[in-house]
């Protein structure tokens, strides 16, 4: 299993979210959708902003970056008009059921609406456009996020990802092996087939790595 951590605010995130779906279904690796905040992360390191803010030499450089993945990817693209967007809501969307079969698509629509139609993903209106036929009720779910148990789930996530060592989105961790970046999903795939070819090697071959010796 490949874990694909991210934010909704994380420009990067953008085309992660978009094409590694695709990218694991060809290798047969599942994959884990995991939302969490940069927010405290930042604020642990002392910015109070998105360092593409804080530094505008690297913020112009990301924008135009991220102009040529997209373009390469066939990626539709608006700079959004206020950046970092609040995607907290969407987050807590996400946790109401982590593990559900629309998250994937839900993440993508969200995406897709703050990155290249410059919607306000914070707003609950957005969101609910997000959600329609992925769920029997989007007003029952966008209610849900005001549970404690799906706020507490995306703090415990905050929280884990700060224990992996994640300090930034995207993230994939592939058992103990983080890769951090966009540009890190093939290589992150690239590791989870070998250790899954070896894996089953070793299934295969329970004497595998034997020394001989008793």
């Amino acid at each position: 299993m490949i874990e694909f951590w991210f934010d909704f605010a994380s420009t990067y995130s953008y085309p992660a979210a978009m094409r590694i779906d695709s990218a694991a279904r060809r290798l047969g690796c599942p994959v884990a959708w995991r939302p969490f905040l940069l927010g405290p992360i930042f604020r642990q390191q002392g910015w109070n902003d998105s360092p593409f803010n804080l530094y505008p030499a690297k913020g112009r450089y990301m924008w135009r970056d991220l102009e040529r993945i997209c373009a390469r990817a066939q990626l539709a693209f608006r700079k959004p008009s206020q950046f970092p967007r609040n995607g907290l809501l969407a987050a807590r969307v996400v946790c109401t059921e982590p593990d559900a079969s629309w998250v994937p698509e839900f993440v993508r629509r969200v995406f897709t609406a703050g990155f290249a139609a410059d919607a306000d993903i914070a707003d609950a209106g957005v969101l609910r456009d997000c959600l329609d036929g992925l769920v029997a009720a989007p007003a029952g779910t966008l209610a849900a996020t005001q549970d404690d148990d799906v706020k507490s789930r995306l703090r415990m996530n905050t929280e884990h990802a700060v224990a992996r060592g994640i300090f930034g989105a995207p993230t994939f961790v592939v058992g103990d092996e983080l890769f951090w970046g966009h540009d890190r999903l093939d290589e992150a795939l690239q590791w989870w087939r070998d250790a899954h070819a070896e894996a089953a090697a070793s299934a295969a071959d329970p004497g595998r790595g034997d020394s001989g010796t008793s």
